[in-house]
Order: structure tokens, then C-alpha cells, then sequence
């Protein structure tokens, strides 16, 4: 009987990071949940929802000559940037991108696989061992076989020191923590994970929206800062440039209405800028810059009515919760 990889077990948020006795904490990390299977020296590099993605990220299959024949690992694709901050708009830069292009991309922004959990193990389904036993075996292969990069081992712990130590993490990218029942098996697609994301908020001023108020697609944010205007997203920045204030700032986000209306992270606070990978258009088409053109000046008899006031800041009203 040929053996498959499984659907991923999933994760149900909570709003307190609070470690429950018979838990383990790990990190969550900012990055594509992936699993990956080597078989007879098959190579497959599966994401969540099961797209192929080892076309895009050859040096993870070229790294699975370090695992054993006949293993599975669940984890969790990610990218650092030199700074040791998770790189998200860097990894999905590079999920686009096949052949030569994505060679080169390899080379430039590497990735790594941080397993947390053991799906099979020399021919042998895991999936049904307890949590505290899939996870010694796990650090038992790492251990053995001196797993180097592209592998990473994920942290995990049940002391609630560590886990509020995690929680000062988000600065490098971090999204949050996830709880797991040291006696529970690894049951596919069931939410039976927990997990605790970090809230950055920030006010702003909503400018456009797409979609409706209670789901909506997407935002244009601006915000007053020490200038005397509104500060307002370049439509497209340059690679490397300052991005504030366009939500969401990935696509297929997966986030509720709910989540949709707290405004999140990257929002442009003085100061605080996200990095743009650059690229194509969403269109598939090339950017290319426009030299401007000076208007002419017509006359007219018609009286025009005074620009009106500019509003401030406390003119704009909250938006802190769903319209009735």
C-alpha cells in the first residue's frame, strides 16, 4: 500500500496565551505551513492546501538527501532576512517564481523548513503516537542524522516562562504561539491545535474599502504623523521601499471579518515600515514609470466655490466594530 501524506492537523485561535497543564507551547512562525515527504527518493514539498511547491524552493528537495528514506515532516516554510527577521513578502516573492528565476532566488533569499511535528518515520505512520512521543522521536532524527540547513528544529516547551519569553518576539516576525495536548494524536484537518496570535494595533484613517464594512476585501489607510497632511501609501512601491498603509498586505490572508476590522500590523506608524519584494503587477504586467506632464491653465467666468477645511484627525470617527 503506497502512503500519502496526510491533511494537516489545524489550529482553533484562543484570545489568552495561557499554557494549560498536559500542554506544550511552540513558536508560531510567519511563514507557509508545508509538509514534506521522502519516499524511495521521491522528494514531494506539499503546502496546506496541497499545492506543489518544491518547483519554488529546490534547495529544501535538494536538503531532503539529509533525511532518512521513507519520513514525513509537518512544519513550516520561512525566510530570514540578514537583520534574523522573518522575511514573509521575501517568501512569497519566491512562490511565484519557477526554474532559473527560482534558482536564483535561492541563492539570494534562502529558505528553511522548521519542523514541529513527525508524520512518518522509516516506513512507520506516526500520525497516531501522542504528541510527547512524536515529538522525541523528532528530536531524535535531528539529533542522529546532524540535520543541518534547510532543516530547523521548532522549539517547544511546557514551562510558561518560556512561553511569555515568545511573546516579546514579534519584533523578528514572530506571529504567535500554538498549544498542543502532549496526549493527543495527530488527527488530519481537525482544529484541534490552539493558537495565539499577536495583536499589534494602531489607528488610521480608512480612505478606501472594497467589499463591505462588515467583510471587508481590502483598506486604503492614511494617518497624521508630524506633517501637516495625511500620509498615503505609494500605489506601487519601489523594492525595498516604505509601504504604509495598504490592508491586507498579502493576498489570501484567511482572516474573519472580525479579525478584517481591527487594523493590524503595518499600518505606517511614524517611523515603522515594512519591506515590498517588488515584482510584477497583480495583472501580470511590467511597471513602468510615467513622465509627467504639465496642464495648461484655462480661463473661466465661472465662480468656483472655496476648497472646504481639511479635517482633523479627531473629526474622523472610530471604527471599532461592525456596523448594525
Amino acid at each position: 500500500m503506497t502512503w500519502t501524506l496526510p491533511e494537516p492537523m489545524l489550529t482553533t485561535p484562543v484570545s489568552v496565551p495561557d499554557l494549560r497543564p498536559g500542554c506544550a507551547a511552540e513558536p508560531k512562525w510567519d511563514g507557509f505551513r508545508a509538509l514534506v515527504s521522502v519516499d524511495a527518493g521521491r522528494v514531494v514539498l506539499r503546502s496546506r492546501r496541497g499545492t506543489e511547491m518544491g518547483p519554488s524552493f529546490s534547495e529544501v528537495v535538494a536538503g531532503a538527501v539529509q533525511l532518512q528514506d521513507a519520513t514525513a515532516l509537518d512544519g513550516e516554510l520561512v525566510v530570514w532576512d540578514a537583520s534574523g527577521r522573518l522575511a514573509f513578502d521575501w517568501l512569497q516573492n519566491r512562490l511565484a517564481r519557477r526554474g532559473a528565476a527560482a534558482a536564483r532566488a535561492a541563492e539570494e533569499w534562502p529558505a528553511h523548513f522548521v519542523a514541529f511535528d513527525l508524520l512518518r518515520l522509516s516506513g512507520t505512520d506516526t500520525t497516531s503516537w501522542l504528541y510527547r512521543r512524536r515529538r522525541a522521536a523528532l528530536e531524535s532524527v535531528f539529533a542522529a542524522r546532524r540535520l543541518s540547513a534547510p532543516w530547523a528544529l521548532c522549539p517547544s516547551t511546557t514551562e510558561a516562562d518560556v512561553v511569555r519569553e515568545w511573546l516579546t518576539w514579534a519584533s523578528v516576525g514572530m506571529e504567535g504561539v500554538v498549544f498542543k495536548r502532549l496526549n493527543d494524536a495527530y488527527r488530519p484537518s481537525a482544529r484541534d491545535w490552539q493558537k495565539y496570535k499577536f495583536r499589534e494595533t494602531s489607528e488610521a484613517i480608512v480612505g478606501a474599502i472594497t467589499g463591505s464594512l462588515v467583510a471587508p476585501r481590502t483598506l486604503l489607510l492614511g494617518r497624521y504623523d508630524t506633517q501637516p497632511s495625511v500620509r498615503r501609501p505609494h500605489h506601487h512601491p519601489r523594492p525595498g521601499g516604505r509601504c504604509c498603509g495598504r490592508w491586507p498586505t498579502r493576498s489570501g490572508t484567511g482572516r474573519s471579518s472580525v479579525d478584517r476590522l481591527v487594523i493590524l500590523r503595518r499600518v505606517g506608524q511614524p517611523g515603522k515600515t515594512c519591506r515590498h519584494a517588488g515584482g510584477t503587477r497583480a495583472g501580470g504586467g511590467s511597471r513602468r514609470r510615467r513622465r509627467p506632464r504639465r496642464l495648461r491653465t484655462l480661463a473661466t467666468s465661472r465662480t468656483l466655490a472655496p476648497r472646504p477645511p481639511r479635517p482633523l484627525p479627531t473629526d474622523v470617527p472610530l471604527l471599532t466594530s461592525p456596523p448594525h
